[in-house]
Parts: structure tokens; sequence; C-alpha cells
């Protein structure tokens, strides 16, 4: 696929496997929680972002590809997600809408329509990823989903200067993940995945907090697939959450070509 459609493939492919999070407000004075208690913040906080709207900078670097774009993602939950990509000079490359029933993905440049129904299958294929709706929604957003820890504790929690450590093992104990959480902002600022041997697959930085509605939302996310050799960068200029009555304006052209998936 063309280059700007490869910047689409790698942003969904990077972002939704390793997710930031959306952290509550920070306070002067703090108490060392225990996990349960962490982990219901941080998930009640991820259930108060209903609508997100951010603009900003990608770079992408891979073995195949080092290249950088400006892009706008609309978010509203459960319903959508509509991406932008722009080129030099705010010119339109690219559009992408995904429901939970169906998808359309545009190409600007060749004024072509990529249109079919939502399933895990079509999403695999489109963005090189296996998630579903409601994770993408969480990823672009920069949450992460605690529901499945609710009612489980870590494997291993501790605080490390000032931050909250939680280590979880898959079923097989093949894999773990490690989460840093600042204790005062209560933002998870380091996300690890190691698989066997110990082995680092995915890193993931988030940073630059900003409070937006009474909560802690990253401006800055580094992310690093050291399996296959990418790295990618997003810096956001401007955010909005939980904006009443957001609008999200997609039409294609009358002469768009239309290709059905």
């Amino acid at each position: 696929m063309r280059k700007v459609s490869l910047i689409i493939l790698f942003l969904s492919n990077i972002l939704l496997i390793i997710t930031g999070c959306v952290p509550s407000q920070p306070t002067e004075e703090f108490e060392l929680l225990p996990s349960e208690r962490l982990t219901n913040k941080l998930e009640a906080n991820r259930r108060k972002i209903k609508s997100f709207e951010g603009s900003g900078t990608i770079f992408v670097n891979t073995p195949s590809m080092d290249n950088s774009a400006t892009f706008r993602i609309v978010l509203q939950k459960p319903d959508s997600i509509y991406l932008t990509i722009m080129g030099p000079f705010g010119i339109e490359l690219a559009q992408a809408l995904v429901t939970k029933e169906k998808f359309t993905f545009y190409d600007a440049l060749k004024n072509t329509a990529y249109i079919g129904d939502v399933n895990s299958n079509a999403l695999q294929s489109i963005f090189r990823i296996n998630l579903s709706f409601e994770d993408l929604l969480d990823a672009f957003v920069g949450s992460v989903n605690l529901t499945s820890n609710l009612y489980r504790a870590p494997d291993n929690y501790y605080v490390e200067d000032d931050r909250y450590v939680l280590t979880y093992l898959d079923s097989a104990r093949t894999s773990k993940t490690v989460y840093k959480v600042d204790v005062r902002q209560l933002g998870i600022t380091d996300y690890q995945l190691f698989g066997l041997d110990e082995a680092l697959t995915l890193q993931g930085k988030y940073s630059d907090f900003e409070l937006l509605e009474n909560l802690a939302v990253p401006y800055k996310i580094a992310i690093e697939n050291k399996t296959d050799d990418q790295k990618i960068n997003i810096e956001y200029k401007k955010i909005i959450v939980n904006k009443k009555n957001i609008l999200i304006d997609f039409k294609l052209p009358d002469d768009a070509t239309i290709i059905k998936w």
C-alpha cells in the first residue's frame, strides 16, 4: 500500500497493541494504595472519557520507512472512530471512519474508498491487528482496559521511588506485562511486555500529562516494538475530551471509486 496508508497501518498496529492510560487528577498529598484500589481508580478514569478529539504529529521509524505526518482523530464512545492524515500545507491524504458495523477508508490521492463490514477479520486485514472495536476506541484515547484485572491481584506489586509497579503473568506464564504508575498522578508512565526468556518485546512511555475535565491526559506517547524494530512517537498539540454534540462529518466525493471489501 502507499506510504500514507503504511503510516495508518503502523499507527494502528503499534499504538493499539500497547497503550497508555488516562490517569486521575494529581494532588499534592497522596496515600499509597493497595493494588485493588489502584486498578479500580484507573479503570474508573478510563470510563469517564466519552468523547475525544486530538490533533498533532506522528513520527514513524521502521526498517522500511522513516516518515512523519500530521493527523486529527475524533472518537465518540461507543460509536465511532474518525482519523485524518494530512501532508504538507494541510493537504488531506487519507481518511478512515470505523463504527461498530462498518468501516470506510478513503485514499484522497487516488480518490478511492474501501468499504466493508466490521469484524475481526476486516479489522485485522486493514489495521494489521486483531482487536475489537472497543479496544480501538480505548487505544486512541491512550487508555488501557483493566476490567479483567479488577478482581485479580497482580503477580507482583510494590512501590519504586515515586511509582507503583504492577506485574501480571498470562495464564500459561509464558509472558508478563509490567505497568509503572505515578503515585501522585495515578498515570501509567511506562509499559513493558516481556516474552519467553524474559525478552523485552514491546515498550511504551507516556508523558506531558495535562488536566482536561479533571482527568490527566498524556500529550506524548513513545512506543517501541523491539521485535519488528519499529518506533513511533505521537505528539498531541491539542486535545479536547467530553465535548458535547461532537460531530463527525465524513462524506465521500461523488466521483470517488468505491471498492467493497
